[in-house]
């Protein structure tokens, strides 16, 4: 059974951005502003480095407010990919490094199996040739994540790539959706040390409006970050976990 551990993380080694040598490295988020919760501290350390980062955006976010006659799918998606876009600029990314495939927001566990979207990966895969890649924790309880990272290690296999592979907790920090898995893997923590990025990383988060604020007030049942979720971000430290 493998439970992240997330009840005493200070407990956790703290390792420096300058240990890990990733070399080119891709970001990939199933819903626009995982990246900057799971990761915005890495990849401001990252370009503040001069590293190469580009971010793939697998879905497109619509389902966030689903009722919303203001924002309806495309309108929301633009926006959504629009916040993607300014936090990322915050964070060091220019727009030409971010990738959006617009897949189906909520319906990614179907897909998973599709031949043309597993080559899709396989192509991008293929085409950036990362030596890291910042993904999903496999068993984060958002099936999107979960079928996220199984479409990113179906095509590295696929492809036979030797590339580092370092996932993001994201909905493990909600105690009401956190569960131990069976896993026959053995996964290693750690933390990473963001503390003197971590107020740019709040800006980052901060630039999702739509899933910040009030900014969408016509879909009374919409989703939106809480404060004490968001909370589970804003440490000066990042949690990463590894196959080893």
């Amino acid at each position: 059974m493998t439970a992240l551990p997330l009840t005493n993380p200070v407990e956790l080694p703290l390792r420096s951005i300058t240990t890990i040598d990733p070399g080119c490295v891709l970001i990939v988020a199933p819903h626009p502003d995982d990246e900057a919760l799971g990761c915005g501290g890495a990849i401001a350390l990252l370009r503040s480095l001069n590293y190469e980062v580009r971010v793939l955006v697998v879905s497109d976010g619509t389902l966030s407010h689903p009722r919303s006659r203001k924002y309806p799918a495309p309108v929301l998606r633009n926006l959504r990919e629009q916040e993607t876009l300014t936090a990322l600029s915050l964070l060091g990314v220019n727009a030409a490094e971010v990738t959006f495939l617009r897949l189906p927001d909520g319906a990614l566990s179907t897909l998973i199996s599709s031949p043309e979207v597993c080559a899709i990966f396989r192509q991008f895969l293929s085409k950036i040739s990362p030596s890291t890649i910042f993904l999903p924790w496999r068993f984060d309880p958002h099936p999107d994540h979960r079928s996220t990272w199984q479409l990113v290690h179906t095509a590295i296999a696929d492809l036979g790539m030797d590339v580092r592979q370092i996932e993001y907790p994201i909905w493990d920090w909600d105690i009401e959706q956190r569960d131990t898995v069976k896993n026959s893997a053995t996964v290693t923590s750690w933390r990473l040390d963001i503390q003197t990025v971590v107020n740019l990383k709040q800006q980052a988060i901060a630039a999702y409006r739509s899933q910040t604020t009030g900014l969408i007030d016509d879909d009374p049942e919409a989703f939106r970050l809480t404060p004490e979720m968001l909370a589970n971000f804003l440490h000066p430290w990042e949690l990463y976990c590894e196959e080893v």
